[in-house]
């Protein structure tokens, strides 16, 4: 039995003074604030625990690039209570049950939350897409362009066609990295970011985008894109939306948080694609997030070796394209939320509700529901500094901002993080996505 107060307990719907009591895992009531003898928190929130469906942990194979302890106690020190890896940058990359059973058997007792795993389509696994699901991913991940590492390619129209009746008829969404490149005029100057803003044109994003929607359409299949950079993508987009496509987006921190016009030429760390666009195209991507288009945020952490970023060179040609920011997010975007006058309860269904819809999942602070939670006193002040960070790699383009909101403690399942044993996600426990 456990139980915390707070003067704002954040709802669905609203903030309210209440007692939350666990046990066993989930909420047994929801009672009036005060009450004797228990946990007060007092101003601080009390909100439902974060939800990414976008990580990339990279373990097994690649375990020196972030792996599942550092990624996952980054993650619940940042709020977050579950969270979903991407099927690359492991190796064996999630293309078939034997990749997926290996990340199972890395998992065990190194999580400090709950984890599931998205498969990946590539070209000829078509036929593992019924066994990945019988395994239990959460959603399966395709790219349409070069991944960055060879061992996911991209696929083609020719096999979204054969596996997206397969994700329709089971009701998993199909995740899509969605630019669809061409070829471009070299960097003239490969420390500048403006030559490596040019060369990933919002038109490749257009493009897939397009492609998604009409795909969408044709196959009923749900299409998650992820990421999404551009928002001259919006209006396109909000159409599909308003003609009953089932098509949901995400952006992610990076997107809204920095501008093009203030990344200094050779800050590698900034690299990710799609890459970072103008304060203009920032405020375009809030906009679709107050008004619905854009669904949930999610953080894209794809963090890698510091060489492989080069930091030394500054030369984005030869940068991985990633950003790590698993253990920030929360506090990155409410520093800009709240700035704008969002509230908490938008902040909660931008990085709890909707991203635990996205996965199965059934989050909240509701009797009944799993008691992940997290204590943020949203009104303190700091700077983050990437040395103290618990991600693997402290490089970070966060480093050294100034932000609002910091993540005090955060329970999965009514157990404090350092206590809670992380437990594997499947989606043959879940059933078909609500």
């Amino acid at each position: 039995m456990f139980a915390i107060q707070s003067r704002r307990v954040v709802f669905d719907d609203r903030i309210e003074p209440a007692v939350i009591r666990v046990d066993d895992e989930r909420i047994i009531e929801i009672a009036s604030y005060p009450q004797p003898g228990v946990l007060d928190v007092g101003d601080a929130a009390i909100m439902p625990g974060l939800v990414d469906p976008h990580v990339h942990l990279n373990q097994p194979g690649r375990t020196d690039w972030e792996g599942m302890q550092s990624g996952t106690a980054a993650a619940a020190a940042g709020g977050i209570t579950a969270l979903c890896d991407m099927p690359l940058n492991s190796s064996p990359v999630t293309t078939n049950p034997s990749a997926l059973l290996a990340k199972h058997q890395a998992s065990v007792g190194i999580l400090h939350m709950d984890v599931g795993f998205h498969g990946g389509l590539v070209p000829g696994n078509v036929d593992q897409m019924e066994a990945l699901i019988d395994a239990g991913v959460l959603g399966i991940k395709v790219f349409l362009c070069h991944s960055g590492i060879d061992d996911f390619p991209n696929t083609t129209q020719r096999e979204l066609r054969l596996a997206m009746p397969i994700l329709a008829r089971r009701g998993i969404p199909l995740l899509a990295h969605a630019e669809i490149s061409h070829p471009v005029e070299a960097m003239r100057n490969p420390r500048r970011y403006a030559d490596y803003l040019a060369s990933r044109p919002p038109s490749f994003e257009r493009e897939a985008i397009a492609m998604m929607i009409e795909l969408a359409a044709e196959y009923r299949c749900h299409v998650h894109i992820v990421h999404l950079a551009d928002a001259g993508s919006i209006p396109m987009l909000t159409k599909a939306r308003q003609n009953g496509i089932p098509i949901t987006v995400e952006t992610c921190p990076h997107y809204l948080v920095f501008e093009s016009e203030q990344i200094p030429d050779g800050a590698t760390a900034f690299k990710c694609a799609p890459p970072i666009r103008d304060a203009k195209n920032r405020e375009g991507l809030w906009q679709a997030l107050a008004d619905g288009v854009i669904d949930l945020i999610a953080s894209d952490h794809s963090p890698c070796p510091p060489e492989m970023k080069s930091l030394d060179e500054g030369r984005f040609d030869r940068a991985w394209g990633g950003i790590s920011s698993l253990q920030v997010g929360v506090s990155a975007i409410w520093t800009e939320a709240s700035a704008r006058g969002f509230s908490l309860v938008d902040l909660a269904r931008w990085m709890s509700h909707a991203p635990a819809r996205l996965l199965g999942l059934d989050r909240g602070i509701a009797v009944g529901k799993s008691a992940d939670l997290f204590v943020f006193n949203d009104n303190e002040s700091w700077t983050i500094r990437g040395d103290k960070l618990l991600h693997r790699h402290k490089t970070t383009p966060y480093d050294g901002r100034n932000v609002r909101g910091r993540v005090v403690q955060t329970y999965v399942r009514g157990q404090p993080t350092g206590l809670a044993q992380g437990q594997i996600i499947s989606r043959r426990a879940l059933g078909p996505n609500p």
